[in-house]
């Protein structure tokens, strides 16, 4: 719960004498600030104490408010060390401060000057923002392909200019075959997609005559090679079974799991849920997918109940209007898909539960894994899971080895 805060409670936190130096003005707003992130009234009484000491050093150095810097916190720390024992975290209680003062205008930082960027750079910059703007692409795939591109583009060209007319499909496919030796055969492919979309926009743009996307070679990869790794349904029982409802991030993590295991979501889209995704009277989720596809799915019961108690009694009061943050200050959203798995691997390590992976996506695979043995068809279980490919659900045909053992013939002699 957020505290509220008065002046007895900022001059109790400040140091004898009251406040001085320029930073004094502002240690009430910092206070509040802290406090409305969720931070407890002891760790705000000492952030605030250590920026009204940090006050009182610049004042005694003349240093007026605009002319504080990121340099000053670290001198100051290195004098207040000579005096006293280090604190753990006072570099960052003033980094908080720092931060603090630049977003409210008190402090400008010095503009540094860049470089110019390099040809290539620019190449690749204006290729992101094609990928961004005229495609209109994900994210999260955008931040997959550019990468590529730019290691393409410096391993071609260098410092030098960016020719992209100069190109021919030797130099591609040399470039592929270096590569590819070093990753894994996902990342190769995901690779060679990058670099075809790249010589379809240069040929769109004039640049590139020749179909060089053509010439990228196909990494060779058998179909369905592995099986997908899937919680088994006793495991994702003992997981949930762990954890201590009692508390909010109890809570919290349960009606997660829940919604990893019972809808199959990906972490990322459990972390991007927003309050008003859920639709209590037509018991129904909308999930964003991928590509910013927003998908309509049925909220059973047993999730619904678990979402319903952590709002009521775990999330914490916060402006943001994702459903899931953080337990801990600052109170804001979990960060993406990150904050989920790593939620999640916590949990499976607490709970000792043996799994395949220490991942939120085993989740999924045995959600599916239990759909067929179930009876599902392919059909139903694309449509929960979102998949607009059928070849995307077909590698979970694997996964049904009983079905697959009555199709094994015998082994002709004996052993």
């Amino acid at each position: 719960m957020r505290h509220r805060i008065n002046e007895q409670v900022v001059l109790f936190c400040l140091p004898k004498g009251g406040p001085d130096g320029p930073i004094a003005p502002y240690l009430h707003s910092f206070a509040q600030s802290l406090s409305e992130q969720g931070y407890s009234h002891c760790y705000l009484r000492r952030q605030v104490m250590l920026a009204a000491c940090f006050s009182r050093w610049l004042k005694h150095r003349g240093v007026r408010p605009h002319d504080i810097n990121s340099e000053h916190p670290s001198r100051y720390l290195r004098c207040r060390y000579r005096e006293r024992q280090a604190a753990e975290g006072d570099a960052g209680a003033l980094d908080h401060l720092i931060a603090f003062l630049r977003a409210r205008g008190v402090i400008q930082e010095k503009k540094r000057s860049t470089p110019p960027p390099m040809p290539t750079e620019r190449c690749a910059q204006a290729y992101q923002q094609y990928l961004r703007q005229d495609r209109a692409l994900a994210k999260a795939t955008i931040i997959n392909y550019v990468p590529f591109i730019s290691d393409f583009l410096k391993d071609r060209f260098g410092a030098g200019p960016v020719k992209l007319s100069s190109l021919r499909a030797v130099e591609v496919i040399r470039f592929v075959q270096s590569r590819a030796r070093r990753l894994h055969v996902k990342r190769a492919k995901l690779m060679t997609t990058a670099l075809r979309s790249f010589f379809q926009y240069a040929r769109l743009r004039g640049e590139v005559t020749l179909d060089l996307a053509a010439a990228v070679p196909v990494v060779a990869s058998w179909s369905m090679a592995s099986i997908p790794r899937a919680i088994a349904p006793d495991q994702t029982k003992r997981l949930l079974a762990s954890i201590d409802r009692k508390t909010a991030a109890g809570r919290r993590d349960y009606a997660i799991l829940l919604l990893l295991a019972r809808l199959g979501l990906r972490s990322g889209e459990v972390a991007s849920l927003e309050l008003d995704d859920v639709d209590w009277s037509a018991g129904q989720l909308s999930v964003r997918g991928k590509g910013g596809r927003k998908t309509q799915l049925p909220l059973p019961s047993e999730v619904g109940k678990a979402i319903a108690e952590y709002l009521r009694r775990g999330r914490p009061q916060c402006a943001s209007r994702r459903v899931f943050l953080r337990t801990k200050a600052p109170i804001q959203a979990l960060q993406g898909a990150g904050g989920v798995g790593s939620m999640v691997r916590h949990r499976l390590i607490r709970a000792r539960v043996t799994a395949p992976t220490y991942g939120a996506h085993q989740f999924r695979h045995g959600l599916a894994s239990d759909m067929l043995r179930h009876g599902a068809s392919l059909a139903e279980i694309g449509a929960v899971l979102g998949h607009h490919h059928p070849d995307t659900t077909r590698i979970y045909t694997k996964i049904d080895l009983k079905a697959l053992q009555t199709l094994a013939q015998p082994w002709p002699g004996r052993l």
